[in-house]
């Protein structure tokens, strides 16, 4: 699979015009809990050649190349990746830490110095919190719930315990979120859930927790106001992330 993935990256590349700087799993296998049919969720960060940013139309910053029940290829252009990640937005700071990495080139480097820099703990807390509630709509008030939206909720309970405890992103693999972050007497439970959706399909279902569910939802507006009483870092200066971005697109 992976020499696959190579070769569709390969073939955006040609199609598309651009250079993949860096290329990850994202998703469920980065974070070590993937279905026996969980797709590939390959995302990219790529650049333009120099003229394309000299346009005054304004190109799209997002690819997105394939998506088949097994591969989800879906890329980011620089300057979005960039801008994102200054956001410290969560999903930015997973590709950097992921696990799996398919392709990085020796500029990606440059960004990897600087994301330290662009982490807020608050802005982390608050995407996960709402990763959690998102999940927990969808079995609300259900006689059976999809093992998969337990497991994405418990992760970002645990996700933003993490920033707001330790003040660095989280970690991808849900094993280490476990183990510094979870309850002693829930592992038991979620240890099931994962054994549940290991041999399951994406959707297998259970009968529905509400204990667990009481105890997500407690957690989430815990969390919700430990944040709103965090003060969040200031956010890097763009001349910093400007010159990384110029060094990258002019070869220097």
């Amino acid at each position: 699979m992976r020499e696959t993935i190579l070769r569709e990256l390969q073939d955006m590349e040609r199609s598309c015009g651009v250079r993949v700087l860096y290329s990850v799993e994202s998703g469920s296998r980065a974070w070590g809990m993937a279905s026996d049919d969980s797709d590939y969720d390959v995302r990219f960060v790529y650049v333009r050649p120099l003229e394309d940013y000299l346009r005054l139309e304004k190109l799209k910053d997002t690819i997105e190349w394939k998506l088949d029940e097994v591969l989800d290829i879906t890329g980011w252009d620089a300057t979005k990746f960039l801008q994102l990640m200054r956001a410290s937005n969560p999903t930015a700071f997973e590709w950097v830490s992921s696990p799996i990495v398919y392709r990085e080139e020796p500029e990606f480097a440059s960004i990897r110095s600087v994301a330290g820099g662009c982490f807020s703990p608050v802005a982390s807390a608050f995407h996960y919190q709402g990763i959690a509630r998102e999940n927990m709509k969808l079995v609300a008030g259900k006689p059976n719930a999809n093992v998969k939206k337990y497991l994405y909720a418990i992760r970002a309970v645990l996700a933003s315990r993490w920033v707001l405890d330790e003040k660095t992103p989280a970690p991808m693999l849900f094993s280490d979120l476990i183990a510094s972050k979870l309850e002693a007497e829930l592992v038991q439970t979620v240890d099931q859930l994962l054994a549940a959706k290991a041999t399951g399909d994406e959707n297998c279902e259970i009968a529905a927790m509400p204990e667990l569910e009481a105890w997500i939802e407690h957690e989430v507006e815990t969390l919700a106001s430990r944040a709103r009483n965090t003060e969040p870092p200031e956010r890097l200066a763009w001349p910093v992330l400007d010159d990384i971005f110029r060094s990258i697109v002019m070869g220097a």
